[in-house]
């Protein structure tokens, strides 16, 4: 007998090295964290849908206890994740109770196991929990929402936007399966102006691994915008889904700035003038210069400077901003504006300067008043003399009587012929030329009465007074110094 009383509470302890060491000494002495049930009944959950289990916990040491690290081994037809952890944070004082939640996801039909496993700095160090349940099929009218590739999170929603702006959410695609999967597609089922972009790189999915897709919107049109996340992949259901939506709300329109915002990426022009304003009263020619700034953070290049009405007298002077002028961040170059009013009154108007920043036109408005129209017809012209000019003039020589009769001669010779010869001069014309005493010179067919010199170049003029000559060509060259 009484080796049995020895042998019984040998027996009495005596465990499996499978049974959780923290539970050996219910009674308390050198107690320890324990569940304050090994194993709990979580009973039946639909498959698709989702339940809570809680687990209680108890400190039964004489000291407090501080819980770290839990890690959940579920079963295949189920996922669990940990929910509230109240035993974390703060220590379990000796004899408190404290829960952890443990939300349960019903996959496929059938039985399923999670073991919990709990580090803490008590006695054991580890701590294991047992849960049972049952993954049930769905009831009548009700559609059982299971798939091999589980979406994190089984929806997507944008919200509302006031402002048509690219928003991106992330997609966690996981296999929950014990196999692994290939990942054959992902694409977005929705409208052609629903704005919705898709980018992932998802291939095989080992068990347990996952990937992310990014679906990216930029509202294109107002109101409310849905579209589907389609996943095929290889297993067994074939596809995973998950809905996507946003509303796109823009506030009311308001009249455009004369300056934007900056643009990450886009050079930016502004001028040191809102309004270009001659003022009242100008009856001459005035002018004002603006500066144009580039604010953005890349240059940009001015592509043209012009008026609206390019009729009412003002003009862009040609130094500063003209067309092809670029602009480094921060750098600036002055527009100058000359207004000669032509007429009497006001003028509305406004300088556009194109360029390659952002929004790309930049308008000034241009306005004055002018009491009378400035008449140009009026002003003083002045000639410059240059002496180059002058030099040019002095080098010019007078043409002789053979070089005019040339030129005479080719202006007037017929295309495909000679030039037509005069007719000879009669005898009683040079007979009569001689008794008056004139001097005859006889050049081929014509006769000419006068005195003839030679001038110091050595080139021959004729030169007289009641000169008669024979012959049709009139214009010989003749010069008053001669006679």
């Amino acid at each position: 007998m009484f080796v049995a009383a020895l042998a019984l509470p040998h027996v009495a302890n005596a465990q499996s090295a499978f049974d959780d060491p923290g539970a050996r000494n219910a009674s308390g002495a050198g107690g320890d964290l324990v569940t304050v049930s090994e194993k709990v009944e979580a009973g039946g959950v639909a498959m698709g849908s989702s339940s809570q289990v809680v687990v209680l916990f108890k400190n039964e040491d004489s000291k407090p206890i501080k819980t770290g690290a839990i890690n959940l081994y579920p079963s295949s037809n189920i996922s669990a994740t940990v929910g509230e952890n109240q035993c974390s944070g703060a220590a379990i004082e000796p004899g408190e109770v404290c829960a952890i939640s443990v939300q349960v996801k019903g996959l496929q039909e059938g039985r399923y196991r999670i073991e919990m496993l709990i580090r803490h700095d008590g006695r054991a160090k580890l701590l294991t929990a047992t849960i049972n349940g049952e993954v049930e099929r769905a009831g009548d009218g009700q559609v059982d929402l299971i798939s091999d590739v589980e979406l994190i999170p089984s929806s997507i929603d944008f919200g509302s936007l006031t402002e048509s702006k690219a928003q991106s959410k992330t997609v966690i695609l996981r296999n929950k399966t014990s196999k692994d999967i290939d990942i054959e597609d992902v694409s977005i089922e929705a409208g052609l102006q629903s704005g919705f972009q898709l980018n992932t790189n998802c291939t095989t999915l080992q068990t347990g691994s996952a990937c992310v897709a990014t679906v990216s919107w930029l509202p294109e049109k107002k109101g409310p915008s849905t579209g589907t996340l389609i996943v095929k992949h290889s297993g067994s259901t074939g596809v995973s889904t998950g809905e996507i939506k946003g509303e796109y709300t823009p506030q009311a329109s308001q009249p455009a700035e004369s300056f934007p915002e900056a643009v990450p990426g886009k050079g930016l022009l502004i001028s040191s003038k809102e309004e270009v304003d001659f003022g009242g009263g100008v009856t001459q020619s005035s002018s004002i210069t603006v500066s144009l700034v580039n604010v953005g953070d890349v240059p940009l290049t001015i592509t043209n400077v012009f008026m609206t009405n390019a009729e009412n007298g003002v003009r862009v002077e040609p130094t500063g901003c003209k067309a092809s002028t670029s602009l480094a961040p921060l750098e600036a170059c002055p527009l100058t504006l000359t207004w000669e009013p032509v007429r009497e009154g006001s003028i509305v108007d406004d300088v556009q300067i194109a360029h390659s920043g952002a929004r790309g036109l930049l308008v000034l408005p241009l306005r004055g008043s002018a009491s009378k129209g400035i008449n140009k017809d009026k002003k003083a012209i002045t000639l410059s003399r240059s002496p180059g000019v002058e030099a040019i003039i002095s080098q010019i020589q007078p043409l002789s009587l053979e070089e005019v009769e040339g030129t005479k001669a080719s202006q007037t010779a017929p295309a495909g012929g000679n030039m037509p010869r005069a007719p000879e001069t009669n005898a009683a014309t040079v007979e009569q030329a001689k008794k008056d005493g004139a001097e005859i010179v006889q050049g081929g067919d014509r006769a000419v009465s006068g005195k003839v010199s030679q001038n110091p170049a050595g080139k021959r003029n004729a030169g007289f007074q009641n000169a008669s000559y024979g012959g049709s060509d009139p214009e010989l060259g003749i010069t008053d110094a001669d006679v």
